[in-house]
């Protein structure tokens, strides 16, 4: 005796007579996943600090994306999320490429400052004789 539930496949698609009414079930394809908020990342780039106050856009666009996936607006949310991500993303750009831009500097600096000295210790080093100043 089969005991398994449902006894009918989730996706038939065939009308039944429940109490004389006819009623259809759809195949609904998988649900797609909520959207993403974004929320602890903005947080973070929030605190940190970074120029232009792009952690704190992303968190006000991060919470409206909350905001609106609680109120059942899940595209709105999906765009609030996407806008999030990618000020997200331009604040750790700005946060990151600034100071290595200015290790770069100070590294090709340094080796140029060594090669500039090393030539000129040759040149400060030279010995005249004293026939030279005549």
């Amino acid at each position: 005796m089969d005991t398994s539930y449902p006894r009918e496949s989730p996706r038939a698609s065939t009308p039944r007579k429940v109490d004389g009414a006819a009623h259809t079930a759809l195949a609904l394809g998988s649900p797609s996943p909520p959207p993403r908020d974004h929320l602890i990342w903005s947080v973070f780039s929030t605190l940190y600090l970074n120029l232009c106050c792009l952690g704190f856009l992303a968190l006000v666009h991060s919470i409206k994306a909350r905001d609106q996936k609680v109120a059942g607006d899940l595209e709105a949310a999906r765009r609030y999320g996407s806008r999030a991500k990618c000020y997200n993303i331009l604040a750790a750009m700005w946060t990151l490429v600034p100071p290595l831009l200015l290790l770069g500097l100070v590294v090709t600096g340094a080796l140029h400052l060594s090669r500039l000295a090393k030539n000129s210790a040759a040149f400060f080093s030279t010995k005249f004789d004293d026939a030279d100043y005549d």
